[in-house]
């Protein structure tokens, strides 16, 4: 079961802004999360804590093919991103890095800032904590939830090595 408060943000947000270019230069996780969502929210890596959601429109995760967007989301300790659509690549890459991911347009519509969102990744059911409002969206099969659960895809292949 995942919980947390909810980040919002619009339609197309994109690699650029989840993790500048200017950041590209390393690939150490904890220093990608510092510079997370830094050109659209100055204020986001002071106030996201583990397990925390990000709620967002169509498209999120457009641009360019980098990994590094999802690792910096998932590094900076947020548990579940929730949008109307993601732009494939970042879908992908979401999954290879086990950063877990739904597409759930009404739960975007329903869903404010600051809100405690819980949600069952197996079953898809996503519950607005404040609200009470209870949204269903569609589940990964049990072999890409090995994945996510694993801590992405190379992760899972190793344990599936041992």
């Amino acid at each position: 079961m995942i919980k947390g408060k909810v980040f919002r943000y619009g339609d197309n947000v994109d690699t650029d802004v989840i993790i500048p270019a200017r950041y590209l230069n390393t690939a150490s996780e904890n220093e990608l999360a510092c510079h997370c969502m830094e050109d659209i929210d100055a204020d986001f890596v002071t106030n996201v804590n583990a397990g925390d959601i990000i709620v967002a429109g169509d498209n999120f995760g457009c641009g360019s093919s980098r990994e590094h967007a999802p690792i910096a989301i998932k590094a900076s300790g947020v548990s579940l991103v929730i949008a109307n659509s993601f732009a494939r690549i970042f879908y992908r890459n979401s999954i290879n890095i086990g950063l877990p991911i739904l597409e759930c347009p009404a739960a975007v519509d329903a869903i404010k800032a600051g809100d405690t969102v819980s949600c069952d990744l197996a079953g898809g059911i996503i519950v607005n904590e404040t609200t009470g409002e209870r949204f269903e969206a569609e589940p990964f099969p049990e072999f890409i939830r090995g994945i996510i659960a694993d801590g992405g895809l190379l992760k899972h292949i190793e344990r599936r090595l041992k």
